[in-house]
Formats: structure tokens, C-alpha cells, sequence
């Protein structure tokens, strides 16, 4: 082989030394890793030929130790696997962080693992063969990230997930066994053009899977080594990937001989499972026989929790770039090749969604001896072959064909029987274009396409997708109950009254008549702490509430915790039960450098809403108002305002007493946002609705600050000293003063009159009015003056100037008045008329007030008209109740006068003066003296 490589070098090179360093450079890399006493097995990851060759080699060797390339912090948990359903991922997962960056938290690795791949054979045989030990040799989770500098991670990170499926893994570093894709793109791009398909995994499909399906176990390792080898001598000088790749290298060749010297076993015994780039690696610590050179550094002191979390087909896919549909075919293809070579897979006893097999308890104890003869050359043999022609399966296309098309009228598609047969001959023509010598499920795919989809997808899923779920493409793994973390069987637990399979995939109904069985209250309780914890489709109410000091007597739930199975195993990472992880992220919401008296308020709500913990809202109210204390800013203020309310209508109804914090909270308040109104009025950065705000809470907390210390005078000071420059501002401030008695409503409709007879203000008078639609928060009295301003705007401005000005009043209002226009709105429907046609004859309220005034006015002006006195003698007769009693309280008895009928008011003065000359006497007395 070294012969026939150099003078290919020779004949198709300028010179034998241009190309002779590559090739002669492969073949002493597989004669290295062959020659190995150690046994070192090259694997590519979810590879068919790297699982059947696995098991075929674990079946003829049967060594005692099994070395595998996975984060060695992992090895507890893979005795949990038996309880799951694959495929599932192994993870490390950490929040609290000590020794990177603050950013990168949470930290998480994953480990994906399906039956079709070779470290799933290699766990299988090891767990459940006596006398077999498996030992993990790669970097702890906590060196993927010492390694790492955030720049190099496998997959596309910047790829969004295709689905919900696709997502399982979040944005988890992976970790996998035998990541063999050519690192040179001009090589991938050269290969993919010449082998006449799409991308890597179908080339990888077709030339290598295929081709080492029915190979024996030297020609395969001889194989994956040389392809192992040739990657790594041709991929770019990447630095950063170069050296973590080594360091890998280096790992876990001291890991093993570190095993081999403790515990004494023979290298003979002994496997080691890598990836193929791996198994090709010329570091100095390679082999039994390195050097000891590498020093292992100590771990970060950062908690790594570990776990299961279900696992996909797609989810794999997207987590390390294959072609979508690329796992699922490798699932068929495996299934193919255990029914052709008639190889028997390791599968683990008790594994869910597997069939028994039989045991294999005996197999290490009766193994004989195996000697085995020095390899030999197969590559030569292999290389020089052509290959094998496997005739059609026409069965097997046959069935596919029939399956797509009954697959695609269950989605909408108006496929018959003739699709089915052009699907058929179609998938053949592709694969003869493409120098096929039957069709591979990728040919099947387009054929597919071509014939079914035509130009509309009538669907969610497209005819591609279909083919992948008809291929296994839809496959998702399932922790089982055993393999859960505490805190998830502790949910599963307590949700058990009921009555529903929530492990299970997809959405279930819960209905909860609380009234009716109380003992539900308590699976309540939990739905609603889920409901904060976990992704919005886990648990989502249909019907019921939980508000502040209320809870609902009937629920509707739709629970989907088999979907977001992930997440909750997650949460176990966090604590032990649902109320400490709830209590830990407020607290940790609370407590952070970024929060707001706000943000604070929120856990307070949620400490009493869902924990109904006392301590916990003491505590956290404590905490805001130190929070309060500290801002500089009044951003936050309706929020304030809005929460603050809440939580004292709560207390003021569910408790004797309020509570400390929350009397300490208004007066620090009310003392705080004395202090910034001045500057919030003239701060260009504090809008109107953020000054509303803080006239809201000093107006609406009042009562409450005075009662406990506060002075009245520090308000009227605050708003005495405010001086705004904006329109919507100085709004405000009349409504403020107006609220304290400083400005009546009349010179309010005077300065309101004055804006719209002025053409100077006209066009600002629409943010005069924003203003006042913002003051209904502090002051809502004054709902009624708000809807008279607009209305005296449309009657008393003409078209030319009121047209143009429409569009910014809509925006005005609606931008800065949404939450307050529902208030506007109802006052409106209460002034005007309910009907269009009394709309002419209605005269507004404020014109009603202030036409009796001008009258009264008009008559005393003038003197006679109207004969006021003449009115009040007829109104006093008319009613002599009032004066009769006003006589009898001042002790005169007297009789009423009967004037004569048309008698003028001078005659019924005349005949008055008779009847009691004293008056007129005292009045002569007075002006002659």
C-alpha cells in the first residue's frame, strides 16, 4: 500500500515530494493506531457501520475494559438509561457559576445517544456483561468550557431550530463520538460535486456507509482510520480547534494509562473507543507506551448538576449540523443491516421501547482466549475494489412508495395510486442519473417531491418532512420516571389526583372542580407554580385565576409536561421541590444588580400569589423599599403605582393590620417622589405618563402617608416649585393644582379658553389634552373637565384648523392615553345623549351651569328686567313653610299679607311701610344724623 500511494504521488504530483508527505503520512497513521496494543476502535457518530461493527467486535473479543470517548463526570448516570426510552441525551448543567464569565451562565453539555450508534453498543454491552468495566476518558463537563473560548462550538449555533422537536437540546454545547466531516471546505465542496449529491450526509450515506455495511472488522477499522487521517491532514490551521483537539488527545491517553497502572489490566483486554480523527492522532502521549508529559488541570469550583433529558432525531440534527432527516435514515438503515448481517445488537435489559434480548451475563465468564493473528492489509483490496452491486429492492421501494402517498393524503394532499407508482420509477430514474445502483432513501426523497407536492403544500408539513417522519424522523426519546430527578417525580406525584398520563407527548385536558373535591386545591397550587417556571405550553390555564387574595373554585388546564420534559428535569438541577426553585429565582430576580422597586413589587406579588409565604413578601418588601430609596430615576413609576395599589388592597381586605414594609414603603415613597417631581416636570427623558404616575402614588397614598408622619406641606412644595416647558407637563400641573385646591375649575376653562382662542397654541393643544387624559390617574375627577375640553375643541374651531389637527389628537390619545381612554370614554357616554336624534336639542352640561349665572347677572344689571324682588315675594309666598319657621325660631307671631291682586311692587312696599313704620323712622334717623 505504501508502494502503490508513493508512486501515485510520483505519476499524478509535479514531484513525489508535493503530495508523498499526505499520503505516506495516512498510512502511518492507520499502521500506528493498527499496530496499537491497546485496541483502538474508530466510530463515527450515528453511524449504522460504526454499530454494527461495534457489536460485531464487542461479540468476538468480549474485552473487560471498555474506554469511550464522553465527559467522564457522565459515567453515573448511564446505569439510568434502561429507564428511558432513546433516544435521550446525557447532560451537565450548571447556573451557579465560579470560575467563567457571569455571562455564559447557565452552562450546559449535552450527549446525545440513539440505539443506531456505536457508544450506545459499547454502554449496552458493558452494563449488562459481568466482569466488564466501562471507563469515560474524555474532558469533565467543566473542561469542555475551560477549553473553550465561546468562538468554536460543533454545530451552528447561530441556526435556528427548525421545530419544537428540533429545540429539545436549548443552546447546549454537544458532545459526540467520531465528529468526522472534512474541516477543509474546498475538499467537502470537491466531494459533493463529483459524488453527485446534496450534502455531507448523503455522500457519507452512499460511500462509506453503505460500502463497510457488510465489511469485516480490520476492513473497517483500516477504513475509518485512513478517513480519520485524511481529515486531519488536510483541514486548515485552525489554532484554536488544533490545540483543544490535542488537548483531548492527550486527556484521555493519560486517563487510560492512568487506569491501566491502577488497577493492572492487560492492554490485550482492553478497548478504546474514540472518533475516528481521534484514533488517527500523532500526539506524543498516544499509545500505552507515551509519554506522561500532560498535566490535567483542577476543575472550576462550579456546581455541575447531571441528568437525562429526551432527546430527537431532529434535535440531534440540528444540534450538530446534519442534513435534516439524516439520523432517521441512519435509524432504517441499522435496522436493515442487523436483518442482512444478522448481527445481534446490545440493547440494555429493562430498555423501554426495545425488545428483549437474550442475556448475555455468561458471555465474558465462557469466552475463551481469543489469538489473533496480526492484521492484515485491507486497504489495498478494499480501495481497488469496485463496489458491490446490491439489486433493487423493489419490496422495500415498493412499501415506501405506498406509505408516502397514504402519509400524504392524511395531510392534504390529492395523491393516488398513480403518485405512488410515478414515486416508484421516478426514485429509479434518480438513481440511474446519479450512477446508483438502487435508490437510497435521499433519491426516494426527491422522487417524492417531485411527484407529490407539486407547488402548494397544503399542510403544516411539507412532503420532505413526511418522508423524515415516515423514516423515524419524528422519533423522541423519554426519561422514565425512575431516571427523573426528585423534583419531577415529586410534580408527577402530586399531580397524580388527576388521573392523566402527563409523561406521555402532547396536550392533555386537566379540569379541576376545586369546589367539588378540595383535595385538588394542592394540584393547583402546583399547575400555577409550573405555569411560572417553565415554557408558556407546559401548563396553560384555559379557565381560572390566581389573583391576590383569590382563588378560583373551577380550572381548566392544558398540560403538556411530557412536550417540555427537559425543562423539568432542568428545574431539578435547581432544587428538590417546586417551591424552593420558585423561592430561589425571586429572590434571584429581587436580588439582582439590575432591579427596579418594580421588578421587586413583582416577587413580592408572586411570593403571595403563588408561595403565600409571608416571610418570603416581608422580606422581599423590605428589599423594595431599600431599592426605592436608591433610584435616582422615576422610569419605573407606574409600575410602582400599579403594583403598590394592588398589593395594599390585598393587605387592607385579607389582613387586621398592614403589614411594616408596606407603611414604611409609603411614606418612603411619598417622601421620595416629593423630592424628584420638580425635576421630573422640566426632565426631558420623564415623560407625562411617568409624572402621572408619581402624582398618582403621592395623591392615592395621601391618606396613608399622613396618618403615619408625613407633612402635607412637602406636596404643595413640590408642586409649587414645579415649572414645566412641555405642553402635556403643564397639563399635568394644573391638574395637580387643581386637586389641591390652588386653581379652581373656572380659571381652568379660562386658561383652556385661552389655548384654543389663541392660533399660537392651537396646533400644542393636542398635547394639552394628553395631558389632561394622563391626569385622570392622579385626579380621575376630573373626567368630566377632560371630555368638556375636547368637545369646546370641535365646536369653536373651524374646519381649516381642526382637520388638520385631528390626526395628531388620535395619535396623541392613543399613544400616551390607551390605558386611561376606556375612563374618557365612559364619562363621554354619560354626558352625551344616547340617541343621534336628540343630539340637536342637547345643550352640554357646563352651558346649562353657566346660563342661570349670566342671567342672574343680566337682571340686577339692569334693574327691572325680570322685577327680582317681585320674584322673591312670589317665591316666599308661594312657600311660606320656610318663614313660618324662621318666625317661630326668632319668637314672632305675625300673619301673612294678602296683597291685592295686580298690585305693583311699589304698592306692596307702600302698604308694607304702613304696616311697620319703625324701619323707614330708623332709616330717616340714620341719614339726618
Amino acid at each position: 500500500m505504501r508502494t502503490q500511494l508513493q508512486d501515485a504521488a510520483a505519476t499524478f504530483a509535479d514531484g513525489p515530494d508535493a503530495l508523498e508527505g499526505i499520503l505516506l503520512g495516512i498510512v502511518d497513521d492507520v499502521d500506528r493506531a493498527v499496530r496499537e496494543p491497546l485496541e483502538v476502535f474508530p466510530v463515527c457518530h450515528h453511524s449504522p457501520a460504526s454499530a454494527i461493527a461495534m457489536a460485531r467486535r464487542l461479540r468476538e473479543k468480549q474485552p473487560k475494559v471498555v474506554y469511550l470517548e464522553l465527559c467522564e463526570d457522565m459515567a453515573p448516570l448511564l446505569t439510568e438509561l434502561r429507564n428511558c426510552k432513546l433516544p435521550v441525551a446525557v447532560q451537565a448543567f450548571a447556573t451557579e457559576i465560579d470560575g467563567f464569565p457571569a455571562d455564559w451562565s447557565p452552562l450546559s453539555v449535552v450527549a446525545p445517544l440513539t440505539e443506531a450508534s456505536a457508544e450506545y453498543q459499547a454502554i449496552a454491552y458493558a452494563l449488562d456483561t459481568p466482569g466488564v468495566e466501562l471507563v469515560l476518558v474524555d474532558r469533565s463537563s467543566d473542561h469542555v468550557f475551560q477549553w473553550d473560548d465561546r468562538r468554536a462550538h460543533d454545530g451552528d449555533p447561530d441556526a435556528p431550530p427548525a421545530d419544537q422537536d428540533a429545540a429539545l437540546h436549548g443552546d447546549a454545547v454537544g458532545v459526540e463520538i467520531g465528529d468526522l466531516r472534512p474541516r477543509f471546505a474546498e475538499l467537502e465542496e470537491h466531494l459533493l460535486r463529483h459524488g453527485r449529491v446534496r450534502h455531507w450526509s448523503e455522500w457519507w450515506h452512499q460511500y462509506v456507509e453503505l460500502p463497510l455495511g457488510d465489511g469485516d472488522h480490520d476492513t473497517y477499522r483500516q477504513v475509518m482510520l485512513l478517513i480519520g487521517s485524511l481529515f486531519r491532514r488536510l483541514a486548515p490551521g485552525d489554532p484554536q480547534r488544533v490545540r483543544v483537539d490535542e488537548y483531548r488527545e492527550r486527556y484521555m491517553w493519560t486517563r487510560m494509562r492512568q487506569h491501566l497502572a491502577a488497577t493492572g489490566t492487560d492492554p490485550d483486554d482492553c478497548l478504546y473507543v474514540c472518533g475516528a480523527f481521534h484514533a488517527a492522532s500523532r500526539v506524543a502521549e498516544f499509545g500505552v507506551h507515551g509519554t506522561d508529559t500532560f498535566e490535567i488541570g483542577p476543575p472550576t469550583a462550579t456546581r455541575w448538576q447531571h441528568g437525562l433529558i429526551p432527546s430527537s432525531h431532529a434535535a440531534i440534527e440540528a444540534q450538530f449540523g446534519l442534513a435534516a432527516g439524516s439520523v432517521s435514515i441512519a435509524a432504517t438503515v441499522f435496522a436493515k443491516n442487523v436483518k442482512r448481517t444478522r448481527v445481534r445488537p446490545y440493547r440494555l435489559t429493562g430498555q423501554a421501547g426495545t425488545k428483549k434480548s437474550r442475556s448475555t451475563k455468561t458471555a465474558a465468564a465462557t469466552a475463551a482466549p481469543v489469538v489473533e493473528p496480526p492484521p492484515a492489509d485491507r486497504l489495498s483490496g478494499f480501495l481497488q475494489r469496485p463496489p458491490a452491486l446490491d439489486r433493487l429492492d423493489e419490496a422495500e421501494l415498493l412499501g415506501w412508495s405506498v406509505e408516502i402517498v397514504r402519509a400524504a393524503r392524511r395531510n392534504g394532499y390529492l395523491a393516488s395510486t398513480a403518485d405512488a407508482i410515478a414515486v416508484f420509477e421516478t426514485s429509479i430514474l434518480l438513481a440511474g442519473m446519479r450512477d446508483r445502483a438502487r435508490p437510497t432513501p435521499y433519491d426516494f426523497q426527491d422522487a417524492a417531491v417531485t411527484c407529490i407536492e407539486k407547488d402548494t403544500v397544503p399542510g403544516r408539513r411539507d412532503v420532505r418532512r413526511l418522508v423524515e417522519i415516515m423514516m423515524g424522523g419524528d422519533r423522541v426519546g423519554q426519561v422514565g420516571y425512575d431516571a427523573l430527578p426528585p423534583l419531577a417525580r415529586d410534580v408527577h406525584d402530586r399531580l397524580a389526583p388527576l388521573g392523566l398520563k402527563l409523561e406521555q407527548r402532547g396536550v392533555k385536558r386537566a379540569l379541576l372542580d376545586i369546589a367539588g373535591r378540595p383535595e385538588l386545591e394542592r394540584c393547583s397550587d402546583v399547575l400555577w407554580m409550573l405555569r411560572q417556571l417553565m415554557p408558556a405550553g407546559a401548563a396553560r390555564p384555559i379557565m381560572g385565576e390566581r389573583t391576590l387574595g383569590e382563588r378560583s373554585i373551577q380550572e381548566s388546564w392544558d398540560l403538556a409536561l411530557g412536550t417540555h420534559q427537559r425543562a423539568l428535569i432542568e428545574l431539578g438541577y435547581e432544587g428538590v421541590s417546586i417551591e424552593q426553585v420558585l423561592e430561589q429565582r425571586l429572590r434571584r430576580t429581587a436580588y439582582d444588580a439590575k432591579a427596579t422597586a418594580a421588578t421587586v413589587l413583582a416577587t413580592v406579588e408572586d411570593a403571595t400569589r403563588y408561595l403565600r409565604s409571608r416571610r418570603l413578601a416581608d422580606e422581599l418588601g423590605n428589599h423594595a423599599l431599600d431599592v426605592l430609596s436608591a433610584e435616582r430615576t422615576v422610569d419605573g413609576a407606574p409600575e410602582v403605582l400599579r403594583r403598590v395599589r394592588r398589593l395594599l388592597a390585598h393587605y387592607r381586605t385579607s389582613e387586621p393590620t398592614l403589614p411594616p414594609w408596606i407603611e414604611s414603603f409609603a411614606t418612603t415613597g411619598y417622601a421620595h417622589y416629593c423630592t424628584l417631581l420638580p425635576t421630573a416636570f422640566t426632565d426631558e427623558e420623564a415623560g407625562a405618563r411617568h409624572v402621572a404616575a408619581m402624582l398618582g402614588f403621592l395623591f392615592s397614598m395621601e391618606g396613608l402617608a399622613l396618618s403615619l408622619g408625613c407633612d402635607r406641606t412637602q406636596l404643595e412644595l413640590a408642586v409649587a416649585q414645579s415649572h414645566p416647558r412641555e405642553p402635556s407637563k403643564t397639563a399635568l400641573l394644573w391638574a395637580a393644582q387643581s386637586h389641591l385646591g390652588r386653581l379652581s375649575r373656572a380659571e381652568l376653562r379660562e386658561r383652556c379658553d385661552e389655548l384654543l382662542g389663541n392660533p399660537l397654541t392651537v396646533p400644542a393643544y393636542p398635547r394639552y389634552l394628553s395631558g389632561f387624559v394622563h391626569a385622570l390617574e392622579p385626579v380621575p375627577g376630573l373626567a368630566d373637565f377632560v371630555v368638556e375640553a375636547v368637545s369646546n375643541a370641535f365646536g369653536r374651531l373651524p374646519d381649516p384648523v381642526l382637520l388638520p389637527w385631528l390626526p395628531t389628537l388620535i395619535t396623541s390619545l392613543r399613544a400616551d392615553g390607551s390605558e386611561l381612554a376606556p375612563l374618557l370614554i365612559r364619562e363621554a357616554g354619560r354626558v352625551f345623549p344616547g340617541r343621534l336624534a336628540a343630539l340637536d336639542a342637547w345643550v352640554p352640561p357646563w352651558r346649562q351651569q353657566a346660563e342661570p349665572e349670566a342671567g342672574s347677572a343680566a337682571g340686577v344689571a339692569t334693574g327691572g328686567a325680570g322685577d327680582a324682588g317681585a320674584q322673591g315675594a312670589a317665591l316666599l309666598a308661594a312657600h311660606p313653610a320656610t318663614c313660618d319657621a324662621v318666625a317661630d325660631l326668632l319668637g314672632w307671631d305675625g300673619t301673612w299679607l294678602t296683597p291685592a291682586e295686580g298690585a305693583s311692587a311699589t304698592e306692596r312696599g307702600a302698604l308694607l311701610l304702613d304696616r311697620h313704620p319703625e324701619t323707614a323712622e330708623a332709616l330717616e334717623a340714620l341719614l339726618t344724623g
